[in-house]
């Protein structure tokens, strides 16, 4: 048994706080009756469940990897028209979401799916997930920008966690280094702020891990779906 307003808001018929007022509305209906109470509970494989006069449905929960290209928006839907990480995966049927964030001019792994329980786990900073990000930055990134990075950088929001950084490989012609940066946290473009704070900007960012999961087998602008075995280890976390 669920409360009602969970099971309305994974049906997708809105946000938990919009559900609770369409109960308090009485616009919702469970086996026929109209139900007011916040507290009501309801078994949604048994109970018929009805928002203004239609039946809501469960969908099957999906979980999809994409290898994200540059130029597309981690968002559903765009009001400047800009092409959405969802135009990518026009032939899933369900109405699925994307995990978190990666910027416009940012390229990689990105997870996408219709299960909040799910996309709170690995957003949740409590579990600690690894994000690896390799970068190009300018410049030749030395030890002590790089013992920065590891030790936490006071951004305008605040002092990052520590952090894992190595230097690659440094391109002398071009004078750029590639790095690998893992964080755990997600703030708003926070590599960038981060290489920014210790002078190096970034040039090109990819994310190539999120916990054990990786790009492997996923050309960039394709997807696949998560295997029963890495959701049930996401979850495990």
């Amino acid at each position: 048994m669920e409360r009602l307003q969970k099971i309305m808001a994974r049906a997708g018929v809105a946000s938990r706080r919009k559900c609770e007022e369409l109960i308090a509305a009485g616009r919702v209906k469970v086996n026929g009756e109209v139900i007011r109470t916040l507290g009501f509970k309801a078994d949604p494989e048994r109970d018929e469940i009805e928002v203004d006069g239609q039946k809501i449905v469960l969908e099957k929960h999906v979980y999809f990897l994409l290898n994200k290209p540059v130029g597309y928006i981690t968002s559903v839907t765009d009001p400047q028209g800009r092409k959405t990480v969802l135009d990518l995966m026009e032939h899933v049927k369900e109405r699925i979401y994307p995990v978190g964030r990666l910027d416009y001019d940012t390229s990689g792994l990105l997870l996408l799916t219709n299960d909040g329980a799910f996309a709170n786990r690995i957003m949740h900073p409590r579990h600690e997930l690894d994000k690896v990000y390799e970068a190009v930055v300018k410049g030749r990134i030395g030890e002590e920008a790089l013992m920065r990075l590891c030790k936490g950088v006071m951004l305008e929001d605040g002092m990052t966690a520590p952090a894992q950084a190595e230097r690659l490989s440094y391109d002398e012609r071009n004078r750029r280094s590639a790095i690998r940066l893992t964080i755990h946290e997600g703030r708003n473009r926070q590599v960038r702020r981060m290489c920014e704070a210790v002078g190096h900007p970034v040039l090109k960012l990819k994310r190539v891990r999120l916990g054990f999961l990786t790009l492997d087998g996923v050309p960039e602008g394709k997807y696949r779906p998560l295997t029963k075995e890495e959701v049930d280890g996401i979850l495990s976390l």
